[in-house]
């Protein structure tokens, strides 16, 4: 049986509901879910308030923007996937608030500068494309797409959007270790994201990064992931059995924004054991 903890939904960036994930988990013979959307429980919620297929394990979960430790430089993605927390837990509500409020303000800038380059984008077309939902980077290349601006999402973010690019402007995040805490006070599992995306080419400041973030409560690394190599995963795997964390995967599924990347088999040939579930859930 195959598992996958790492989805999104249209409560942040994906391209379906909670409930139509659930159905495609079901038809998929996906055995166990998360949906972690970016810096909000809402999928999650909506996901329980559907009401979980008994086919399918569902673990309520979030995937929080941090700042990584000072003493390390990360050029990439530095996230944390949370599972397991509770939905009503106050701080880490509040922690997501502020989260989302750093996004919200951020937008208008991208598009002024976006703007300024000649690529006209109104924040009213934002919103009617994401029906109210949190707007993100990947919504805007979206319409740079549907109006010609760009030729793929990859390419928006490659040419305009990503970080160091022109249109790309920087938002408050809480550091590292307050985002681990807020997760376990929350009852739940911190796990850090897709180390690939990191962008760190050493790896004995891999391992010191994941040493410094063991002992500030991280309690496991998403091993398997669509753009970790077999020789990667192996590596995680072993940074793992080392720190005596858990080990995790997901797809990092998005529906059509991310295509190619299917939902418990992200390239085609993604394969994330449901042990791995169980050893999570035993853990709690």
């Amino acid at each position: 049986m195959r598992i996958d903890l790492h989805i999104h939904s249209t409560a942040s960036d994906g391209t379906l509901s909670p409930s139509e994930i659930l159905t495609l988990a079901q038809q998929l013979d996906i055995a166990a879910i998360s949906i972690t959307d970016h810096d909000t429980l809402k999928g999650s919620e909506d996901a329980l308030s559907c009401g979980i297929p008994p086919s399918v394990k569902f673990l309520p979960g979030v995937e929080i923007s941090a700042d990584p430790p000072p003493a390390f430089d990360c050029s990439g993605s530095f996230h944390i996937l949370g599972y397991a927390v509770d939905i009503h837990n106050s701080e880490l509500n509040h922690t997501l608030s502020m989260l989302r409020d750093s996004r919200e303000n951020r937008n208008p800038c991208i598009l002024k500068l976006l703007s300024d380059m000649g690529i006209e984008i109104a924040l009213e077309e934002v919103l009617n494309l994401t029906g109210g939902s949190q707007i993100g980077r990947p919504h805007i290349a979206q319409l740079m797409v549907k109006k010609g601006y760009a030729r793929s999402i990859d390419a928006a973010f490659d040419e305009y959007l990503g970080n160091g690019r022109p249109a790309y402007v920087n938002r408050f995040r809480f550091e590292c270790e307050q985002t681990i805490t807020a997760v376990l006070n929350a009852g739940g599992i911190p796990v850090l994201a897709h180390p690939f995306l990191l962008n760190i080419k050493e790896n004995d400041v891999l391992e010191n990064l994941i040493a410094v973030l063991a002992e500030m409560g991280l309690r496991g690394i998403e091993v398997y992931y669509p753009e970790h190599t077999k020789d990667l995963m192996a590596y995680y795997t072993q940074l793992a059995r080392r720190h005596d964390l858990l080990i995790t995967g997901g797809t990092d599924f998005h529906g059509d924004i991310k295509p190619e990347i299917k939902m418990g088999s992200g390239k085609g040939d993604l394969f994330i054991p449901f042990a791995l579930y169980e050893k999570l859930i035993s853990s709690l």
